[in-house]
């Protein structure tokens, strides 16, 4: 039994993106095989939850069908999300279990404690935090993280000087989710740990934390730290504080940076503090960082900033860079960067014959923003070459945007088979001008630690 709940529990730790999310985050994919073996026979009651994890984000959950495998067992689980507060005697018999020697039942002991109200559990957390085993002071520290209470802050800053390099990663990571102005200094303290899971937590807290005051010490993190983890989430954490102050130093890291993906979130803190002295070292990293996510965050990042003199290097990108990634947003850049009437870039104009169907709808999109009244017969030539309808929409509203209209071209729109395409040469044949920001291409989601 105890081998089909770890199993089945297994599927509790992942998200719905399941394998597609282990190269993204350095975390084993899940052994299906294992699973579904282990899944044989299982208890409906224990599938039901470890089911609960494989969602479906879009419109409801899949405990919403009317009728699932597991029938009436996966709804009484699914129910208000599984939020639903259990009985005293329950919440005690998962508290008792905290003591379990099986981690597994440790686990979901801790997480359904989890969801329960922070009135109604804290305390019990709060006396655990002091047990002499280490184990359970973890789980304890784990448990106030996911219920939040204001009551706990004291007691897990005295945590952070906990013995077990576990308790007090775990204290610092439940402060940071508490966010209370209190707990920074003590996490502060924790920047020089010996444990690098120790210093990643604490950094973490810190930058959940809206305070300026940790910033210098960020930046020496960021700038010291032997791990790529802890700086990695050093530089988010001042990318969260929007520290314009820290520029010209994330500046200097991001040309020093030997990690790609420290330097990708150098990129990404950069354009978060918006300022343009940030711009000279985010031009240097599109122009020759070797790494695919680096230029594309610097090139996002360069649309951050709001620095125009920025257009033409993210136009030399779009013309030179290998990446379709890297091309698509730096014409998404420029269309964020330049004022209505500029002059649009060469590259952007190449980009409309790039072999990238978003690289060419970030183009068009683009000089719509542009409004370039010298583009028209380029922006014609692409429309009559163009095969992708989503393009061509985008290649429309930069016609009308631009103020020229090809009744030829537009005419033959009409024959399209995709009716947004028809209802957008319609507008442009009677001039209107109501489509904007349709459509609306972005960057893709920026770094996270």
């Amino acid at each position: 039994m105890q081998r089909i709940i770890g199993a089945l529990t297994a599927a509790m730790l992942v998200s719905s993106g399941g394998t597609s999310n282990a190269a993204a985050t350095g975390y084993a994919p899940m052994d299906v095989a294992a699973l579904l073996t282990a899944a044989h026979g299982a208890p409906p009651m224990i599938c039901a939850l470890a089911a609960r994890s494989v969602r479906n984000y879009g419109w409801g959950n899949s405990g919403e069908a009317p009728s699932t495998p597991l029938g009436a067992a996966a709804m009484v689980i699914n129910r208000d999300n599984g939020d639903t507060q259990l009985p005293q005697a329950d919440v005690d018999r998962l508290f008792t279990a905290l003591a379990s020697d099986d981690a597994c039942v440790r686990e979901l002991s801790v997480r359904m404690l989890g969801n329960q109200r922070a009135d109604a559990v804290a305390s019990a957390f709060v006396t655990r935090l002091a047990s002499p085993d280490a184990a359970m002071r973890e789980v304890a520290a784990f448990g106030l993280g996911m219920t939040q209470p204001k009551t706990a802050i004291d007691p897990l800053i005295g945590a952070l000087r906990d013995a077990t390099p576990g308790v007090r990663a775990n204290s610092a990571w439940a402060l940071g989710r508490i966010d209370h102005g209190r707990a920074l200094q003590p996490l502060v303290g924790l920047f020089r740990d010996n444990s690098e899971m120790v210093r990643e937590a604490s950094v973490l807290a810190a930058g959940r934390i809206d305070s300026a005051s940790s910033i210098p010490a960020l930046l020496r993190v960021l700038q010291n730290d032997e791990s790529p983890r802890v700086r990695r989430v050093a530089a988010w954490a001042l990318g969260q504080r929007g520290a314009r102050e820290a520029t010209d130093a994330l500046g200097g890291a991001l040309s020093k940076e030997s990690d790609p993906r420290v330097r990708e979130m150098i990129a990404w803190a950069l354009g978060n503090s918006r300022g343009k002295s940030g711009a000279e070292a985010l031009g240097t990293a599109l122009r020759r960082d070797s790494d695919d996510d680096v230029r594309e965050t610097a090139a996002w990042a360069l649309a951050e900033t709001g620095d125009r003199t920025a257009v033409d290097a993210l136009g030399n990108a779009i013309e030179n860079d290998k990446s379709s990634r890297v091309r698509g947003t730096a014409a998404w850049a420029i269309g964020q960067l330049a004022g209505h009437g500029t002059k649009a870039p060469a590259g952007l104009l190449r980009a409309l014959k790039d072999e990238n169907d978003d690289t060419r709808l970030r183009a068009a999109w683009a000089l719509g923003q542009l409004g370039d009244a010298g583009m028209t017969s380029e922006i014609n030539n692409a429309l009559k070459a163009e095969k992708s309808d989503q393009v061509r929409k985008a290649l429309i509203r930069a016609l009308i945007k631009s103020g020229g209209r090809s009744e030829e071209t537009l005419t033959e729109l009409l024959k399209s088979s995709d009716a947004t395409v028809r209802e957008s040469a319609v507008r442009g044949l009677v001039g209107s001008n109501s489509f904007n920001p349709w459509p609306w291409p972005q960057p893709r989601p920026r770094p996270f630690p």
